[in-house]
């Protein structure tokens, strides 16, 4: 006789409810989320002959740990959840207990619904941990340089505008140097030029333009007091940026070790033409992952990755609605892939024209375009081949029609 498992996850203990082949309840335990607890939850799962185990969620540390007890493990969209509840409760209300009581029976009755987990390569781990840092840490830079830019804006609009970016390191060492229009009152052509040539600026702007842009913006009304603590401000923003500035960049750097060096880094890469897009490439690697049969076909892809869309039928009224649930990581990669392509291949630019021609708006049509790339990206995937765009029928059939 077999056994099956519902875990309700959270932060601090878990909510376990074992039961049998019949749905008899076996064993049901609340279990900390500490190392004892996480060893005894696996212990009790293997000691009752648990043969699958279902989850609201995909990865973390208790997911790992099962799987490396050797469990067959289910990860269930919240919304499948949400949508069993009414199953077994008409009334409503929801508890953890119960949350655990509709996954042990989804994993007993619908297991053949939802896919089982295959943990990923450890170097696939590694790439999904450094891209997923990096994005973490460019969304705080970006949110400290703007909230730095409108310092600026308040008392000194010319420094905003000096540099193409308000968080690259020549502006913070412009800043860091020249944090308020008093510390600039001198600045002059020959003052710009020396601090540019200490910094190695590499930029085409002349200093006697940059002089300019300082002088031709607004000036500020600031008073002395009021002028100072916004000086300290801007010197606390431009000291919390650097260090998030330059470890984003050393991660880049990492991510680009990471996807060369791993065994299907040359068939995400193979779909850039340039170098620089070596972070978007390493994305897919990292959230499409390394096991084969996660998606087995590209459909399944293009739904995980939000680039087709949920039909809604009823009746005579069909309709295409916009899919919510999915990897957003990986839709946001697809989504840049489809929009750097369309400018240099061919296939790619005239898929999205006609996307337009009917009417789509920009979103849609770059959907248009990455969902025909995840038949791409899939079939390269499944047979381990870099692209090749002479094996591309459709870029070859678009080509010999002088496309």
């Amino acid at each position: 006789m077999g056994a099956y498992a519902g875990v309700d996850w959270a932060k601090d203990e878990h909510a376990l409810l074992v039961a049998d082949e019949r749905g008899g309840p076996l064993a049901e335990r609340v279990i900390a989320h500490d190392e004892q607890g996480i060893a005894a939850l696996c212990r009790l799962l293997l000691d009752h002959g648990v043969e699958r185990v279902a989850l609201e969620r995909p990865d973390g540390l208790l997911v790992e740990r099962l799987l490396d007890a050797g469990l067959t493990v289910l990860a269930l969209h919240p919304n499948q959840v949400k949508a069993a509840r009414a199953r077994f409760r008409a009334q409503g209300g929801k508890s953890d207990r119960f949350d655990a009581f509709v996954l042990c029976e989804l994993a007993r009755t619908d297991a053949h619904r939802f896919r089982a987990l295959v943990p990923d390569a450890d170097a696939t781990k590694a790439i999904r941990a450094l891209t997923r840092a990096r994005e973490d840490l460019v969304e705080a830079r970006v949110a400290l340089a703007n909230q730095l830019r409108a310092e600026l804006e308040r008392f000194w609009p010319g420094a905003a505008c000096l540099f193409a970016e308000v968080d690259s390191p020549i502006a913070l060492s412009f800043l860091e140097r020249y944090p308020s229009p008093r510390d600039a009152r001198g600045l002059g052509v020959k003052r710009m030029e020396a601090f540019l040539a200490r910094n190695a600026y590499s930029g085409r702007t002349k200093p006697v333009e940059l002089v300019a842009r300082l002088r031709r913006a607004p000036e500020g009304r600031a008073g002395e007091l009021e002028c100072e603590a916004r000086r300290g401000i801007v010197l606390a923003l431009a000291a919390a940026l650097r260090p998030l500035v330059e470890r984003v960049r050393e991660l880049e750097r990492e991510i680009a070790h990471a996807i060369r060096c791993h065994r299907d880094g040359e068939i995400f890469l193979s779909l850039f033409r340039d170098p620089r897009s070596v972070v978007t490439a390493a994305r897919l690697l990292a959230e499409i992952g390394d096991s084969r049969p996660r998606y087995p076909s590209s459909d399944a892809l293009a739904a995980d990755g939000g680039m087709s869309a949920v039909a809604v039928e009823s009746g005579r009224r069909k309709q295409a609605a916009f899919r919510w649930a999915c990897d957003k990581r990986l839709r946001d990669a697809l989504a840049t892939l489809a929009d750097s392509s369309r400018h240099h291949n061919p296939w790619a630019g005239d898929l999205y024209r006609g996307a337009r021609a009917r009417g789509h708006d920009h979103q849609r049509a770059i959907r248009t375009v990455g969902r025909a790339w995840t038949r791409v990206i899939w079939r390269m995937w499944q047979d381990q081949r870099p692209y090749d765009p002479a094996r591309h029928r459709a870029l070859q059939r678009q080509l010999a029609v002088g496309g």
